[in-house]
């Protein structure tokens, strides 16, 4: 196996450390704000810049895809191996929105570096895990001797993922063609701590839905009325009670139609990170552990489908008392979804259960929000080997394996190019997405570029799709 030597791509790394961290900060002083309309010229000139700079990079295709929001970029380098993986990398440049009087001690628009901190929005939550990437392909040629990746290497980097990525399916699917591989990489991702490093193998899907009940025409008195005519807040009260048996289990017929188990070496393998149950329940402002019976929070967090109600509403909310049978009420509900399930199923699932539990004399409606697919990748498959072995000799510790409780994107890609999605990303729980005072560790982002440096040499060499 002919791997890139170590010490070679640490050399060109080093030598390029201080204008790698000129470029990004100047893509950082872009404030491409999704939700923001205000900001969508901003979000196509970080669009802009990041294509012109895969241009200079050395990517011989580097554009500009519209999409009926904002911009991504997609850009390729094919391998001069016809044999080698076809490998896309995931990310996305848009950023959340941020302003000094949110709490940042600096403008978060103007990258700062204290100690071995990069501040400012976007620094891990997407520009610098996006970013890496592409002192890494160079540090990855400069080692090896070659003129094109030892994979066939493609990128795809949204401009709508803080907005929902209301059209990356369309987009995708409008450019499967173009897309197609034999991986995907997902760099918008995390891990463990800065003394654990991890590899991500999925995510979990999601369903949303709101159900309305409508009784009386108008709120009515209760006294005349009361206990003669049914209540939409005692049928929602009633719908949330019955979401869960008493094992902490979904009680909709169908749900768990499908689900792929935790692996006896999967649930070994989460015993063994360094979690601390008091410390999560503080991060969690919670007060103690609950959820499905047999399973420890990580399993449930991780790799168990949930339903969880997010809000319940109806009648009067006002002060005091007002003695009435509400016209209406609603309840809110979010279901987390695992590999093997089926978004659609779940779907009809929990629209036949609710309708069941309404009495005679409410009407129910139901809409479902767009939903997300689960994402699952096994412990055995090479490509997600070669990334744990890449981040191994960039991090020099042993790699463990996790999961995502949230959803994203990466379903799509997953589901509409057929290609095993795999996660590498080297922020942690402390650089705070999302938040004020976002920051990078520096050491981990330029383990980041050694890890992607090293991964496309691994994968060519260990890994042969078949045609």
């Amino acid at each position: 196996m002919s791997q890139t030597p170590d010490s070679a791509v640490r050399a060109y790394i080093d030598r390029h450390r201080a204008g790698f961290l000129d470029d990004l900060a100047a893509w950082l002083r872009i404030p491409s704000v999704s939700t923001q309309p205000e900001h969508a010229p901003d979000v196509r000139r970080s669009a802009d810049w990041l294509a012109a700079k895969l241009t200079g990079t050395g990517f011989p295709v580097a554009e500009v895809w519209p999409t009926e929001g904002a911009p991504a970029v997609y850009a390729e380098w094919p391998s001069d191996d016809p044999g080698a993986p076809t490998v896309l990398v995931y990310g996305h440049h848009d950023v959340q929105p941020a302003a000094r009087e949110d709490g940042w001690d600096t403008d978060p628009f103007e990258p700062v570096v204290r100690g071995n901190r990069l501040f400012a929005r976007g620094a891990a939550d997407d520009k610098g895990q996006v970013f890496f990437h592409t002192l890494g392909v160079r540090a990855h040629l400069a080692a090896t001797g070659r003129t094109a990746p030892a994979v066939s290497l493609k990128l795809l980097i949204e401009g709508e993922e803080e907005s929902g990525s209301p059209n990356f399916r369309v987009l995708v699917e409008a450019h499967a063609g173009r897309l197609a591989a034999d991986a995907v990489i997902v760099s918008d991702t995390g891990m463990w701590s800065e003394d654990t490093p991890t590899v991500c193998t999925g995510l979990r899907g999601l369903a949303e839905c709101e159900i309305r009940f409508h009784g009386p025409d108008q709120d009515i008195h209760s006294g005349a009325f009361g206990g003669a005519v049914p209540n939409p807040a005692t049928a929602a009260a009633r719908l949330v009670a019955a979401l869960h048996d008493e094992h902490g289990r979904v009680a909709v017929p169908g749900f768990y139609d499908g689900v792929v188990d935790l692996t006896e070496r999967e649930r070994e393998l989460f015993a063994e990170l360094p979690f601390d149950e008091a410390e999560w329940l503080r991060t969690a402002k919670s007060h103690a552990t609950h959820g499905e019976a047999g399973y420890s929070t990580l399993e449930r967090v991780w790799a168990r489908p949930t339903a969880e109600v997010n809000g319940i509403g109806g009648g009067y909310q006002g002060a005091g008392s007002k003695t009435i049978v509400p016209s209406s009420a609603f309840v809110k509900l979010s279901f987390r979804l695992v590999a093997g399930q089926d978004l659609g199923a779940v779907e009809k699932a929990v629209q036949v259960w609710a309708e069941r539990q309404v009495p005679a004399g409410i009407r129910l409606e139901i809409q479902f929000s767009p939903g997300t697919r689960p994402c699952l990748t096994p412990l055995d498959h090479p490509a997600l080997q070669s990334v744990a072995r890449a981040m191994g000799r960039a991090f020099q510790k042993p790699v463990r394996f996790t999961r995502e409780g949230g959803s994203g994107p990466a379903a799509d890609l997953q589901d509409v190019l057929g290609a095993p999605v795999l996660f590498l990303g080297i922020s942690v729980p402390s650089d705070g997405w999302h938040a004020p005072n976002e920051k990078v560790e520096l050491d981990l982002l330029f383990r980041g570029v050694e890890t992607s440096a090293h991964l496309w040499s691994d994968l060519a060499d260990t890994w042969r799709p078949a045609p």
